[in-house]
């Protein structure tokens, strides 16, 4: 995502890079508008079991998810490198203000449109980016592996009772319970998920508004993984590679490299979960633990083939580029679309489709921004959302 202010020099590889995490993390986001909370993980848990279903599911865990939202959390982090690089003696004290206004953004968002925002936890993670931001590449990585590390054995010991009970037969345990409710299909617990989802506009802003201080303690479980993709692309950038001086060979050697690591394992987390039947104990830890480091190094590949293959000028590289521009308000605006398709106040599809069917309609809000980014930015250069954020940034700081 794209910080208030550009760079001096644009890079068009880098902003068509941040184009296509925008429009990755709607195939992420719109199982979270279309099905109940459980579906977005487990393919099991609700949206049909047909052959279409189980091929977007695959192919979303493979290929999408969680690859784009670390590149969207990368290029966050290039962003405000790029600011804290070029700031004068109050640097600090812009950048919190910035973070400041982009928590209030997320807030915002989770409330109306998206609860799982991602805005909110980049805020977050950015309080501590003036202490990185003078590290050399190589020790952002290093503590880029070191944040990676920590979610990885936090989120194993989180979820290894569950596991430890599912391996040992131990039905009705309290671990397995939970992972039940929350990733499982418990029929109650998608019950009250599908109310929820059909609620009105007014419902579901008081509901979400009353949870905003949990939702900023369960925000914290998610602080590690983030600030490591964070941290990695500013040591990107700090490399070289992010500000498009590797030559093409060194890139696509680090992407066949990285992919051929993350692909193997990915598949067979994939093959692990469909040959136990998406148990809840091992589709929680598969999912948000133990498959991040391959997310992280299939997102260090795409990173890499954006950067040596849309760094020329081509009709493609522009548009993505435009789109790239918009990050945050097109961030923003496909949850608008999103909403109007799924919740009761717009087309009231929520719970309605099946995974497939979903992952179609999530085309409509890529179709529009992939329209309107390239108008507008020829007409108006920056986008409304970014010009709020920059003026609002600059009066508090």
């Amino acid at each position: 995502m794209e910080t208030p202010l550009q760079p001096r020099t644009r890079i068009l590889a880098l902003d068509a890079l941040r184009g296509l995490a925008v429009i990755g993390i709607v195939g992420l986001n719109v199982h979270a508008f279309a099905l109940p909370g459980p579906a977005y993980y487990n393919p099991a848990a609700f949206g049909g079991d047909g052959a279409a279903d189980f091929q977007v599911w695959l192919a979303s865990f493979v290929f999408i998810e969680d690859k784009f939202r670390t590149l969207f959390a990368m290029l966050f982090g290039v962003g405000c490198l790029i600011l804290l690089e070029r700031g004068a003696a109050h640097a600090w004290r812009a950048h919190f203000a910035r973070m400041a206004v982009l928590l209030a953004f997320g807030l915002v968002h989770a409330t109306l449109l998206a609860s799982n925002d991602v805005l909110r936890v980049y805020a977050l993670a950015g309080l501590a980016l003036p202490l990185l931001a003078g590290l050399s590449g190589r020790a952002l990585l290093a503590v880029s592996i070191g944040l990676l590390t920590v979610h990885v054995g936090f989120g194993l010991t989180a979820f290894g009772s569950a596991m430890v009970d599912y391996h040992t037969h131990r039905a009705g345990s309290d671990a397995l319970l939970w992972v039940e409710r929350n990733f499982g299909a418990d029929p109650a617990r998608l019950a009250v998920l599908l109310e929820q989802g059909r609620e009105g506009l007014a419902e579901r802003i008081m509901r979400r508004g009353s949870g905003i201080p949990a939702q900023l303690l369960t925000l914290l479980s998610a602080l590690p993984l983030n600030l490591s993709a964070i941290t990695l692309g500013m040591g990107l950038w700090k490399a070289g590679m992010l500000r498009g001086e590797w030559r093409t060979f060194r890139l696509q050697r680090l992407a066949g490299v990285s992919a051929l690591i993350a692909l193997p394992g990915l598949f067979a987390l994939a093959a692990w979960l469909t040959a136990t039947g998406y148990p809840a104990a091992l589709v929680a830890p598969v999912s948000l633990v133990i498959s991040a480091p391959f997310d992280m190094l299939l997102a260090v590949s795409y990173a890499a083939l954006a950067m040596a293959f849309l760094a020329e000028p081509s009709p493609l590289a522009r548009t993505l580029a435009a789109v790239g521009r918009l990050s945050l308000t097109n961030y923003l605006m496909t949850s608008v679309i999103l909403s109007a398709i799924f919740a009761s106040w717009g087309l009231g599809l929520f719970g309605e489709v099946t995974r497939a069917q979903a992952f179609a309609l999530g085309l409509v809000p890529v179709a529009a921004i992939l329209l309107w980014s390239p108008r507008w930015v020829a007409r108006l250069g920056q986008g409304p959302f970014e010009r709020l954020w920059r003026w609002t940034a600059q009066r508090l700081s």
